[in-house]
């Protein structure tokens, strides 16, 4: 089942787009144990590489799953030690008011998101919609010209939350979208240990996908696969959503359709789902925009690629929801795809 020690530890790690290495050093660490290399590239990206068995040239397959998480970065110092901040990536700014921080500059520093009180607000200002720019961190620090030393402008924060277990194997906490897809990655990577399979199997944590996609582009340029599967998270059902906009937790993993997935790929995880008894759901996906997808597709002169997602609660929230069973049943859908890999397969994936 799931180690939810490390999936703690990848959730709670930070890992703001464009400063990623903390998570990627706690990625790196555990990958090693199940994979022929693992390095970070130019870029940042963690790649890697599980070899298959038997003479070349063997398959090359792309698991690609972002590590970056949404965040905050400091704009401007304040007197009286405020810090004022912008977002980095979809962030709800409604979801932080009275929020925890770290703010990750020369070390690490605590604070809280604070704003006026309703008590000090006229009765207008209580109807208005809260902004980023109505919001702080307040660190405690007094002395503005010391804190601008500690946390100069440019320096990201991250929400201080711990990976909380709930009831019937489900988790609640920060950057599960999309660790939760890295976690997916590292358990196929072990799980290919104990099989024989002849595909290579490039794992990628890409970097930066909550601003622009652009790990996922450089990796795939980069490794020239012959296929790439890219593990995200979609939304989970919750009260206030319709049924084709939020997927049941614990129904398996999401698979991808639409014009960016290969839709020979599409088959062939859809028949290793039913093969090893994998329960799944079908997610039609009419644009690519918002996935490590598009970034695969799009690559050299085009990769076919597929796109699996777990279905999560309260997305680019301090408090993202899912269930393990379906970290569990992902992980088996990878393997039983990759397990059942032949070079046929991937040459047939020329003829679109």
């Amino acid at each position: 089942m799931v180690d939810l020690d490390i999936l703690r530890r990848l959730s709670e790690e930070a890992g703001v787009s464009g400063s990623e290495l903390k998570v990627a050093e706690v990625i790196m660490e555990a990958l090693r144990p199940y994979t022929d290399s693992v390095a970070r590239d130019i870029l940042g990206n963690v790649i890697a590489l599980k070899k298959g068995e038997g003479g070349q040239p063997r398959p090359r397959v792309l698991l690609a799953a972002h590590m970056d998480e949404i965040g905050l970065m400091v704009t401007r110092v304040e007197e009286g030690g405020f810090l004022r901040f912008t977002t980095v990536g979809g962030v709800d700014v409604r979801t932080l008011l009275g929020q925890e921080v770290i703010v990750h500059g020369v070390h690490s520093l605590p604070g809280v998101i604070g704003a006026k009180p309703p008590h000090l607000q006229t009765p207008d200002q209580r109807k208005e919609t809260i902004t980023g720019e109505k919001l702080y961190i307040d660190t405690g620090f007094k002395d503005k010209e010391k804190l601008e030393q500690i946390a100069p402008i440019g320096t990201v924060a991250t929400i201080d939350r711990n990976l909380q277990l709930l009831t019937e194997g489900r988790v609640a906490g920060k950057a599960l979208d999309n660790r939760a897809g890295v976690m997916v990655l590292l358990g196929c990577l072990q799980e290919l240990m104990g099989i024989k399979h002849c595909a290579d199997v490039y794992g990628v944590a890409t970097i930066q996908e909550e601003v622009g996609i652009r790990g996922a582009i450089t990796s795939t340029y980069k490794i020239n696969p012959d296929l790439g599967i890219a593990i995200d998270v979609c939304h989970g059902d919750m009260p206030g959503t319709r049924g084709d906009e939020g997927y049941p937790l614990d129904k398996g993993p999401a698979i991808g359709c639409g014009p960016h997935v290969h839709h020979q790929l599409f088959r062939a995880l859809k028949d290793s789902a039913e093969r090893v008894g994998i329960s799944y759901q079908i997610e039609p996906s009419p644009t690519p925009a918002g996935t490590d997808a598009w970034g695969i597709q799009i690559a050299r002169s085009g990769i076919p690629t597929a796109l699996i997602s777990i279905p999560l609660r309260y997305m680019h929230t301090s408090v993202e929801t899912i269930s393990t069973r379906d970290l569990y049943e992902t992980t088996r859908l990878l393997v039983a795809f990759i397990q059942g890999l032949k070079s046929s397969f991937v040459e047939g994936l020329l003829c679109y």
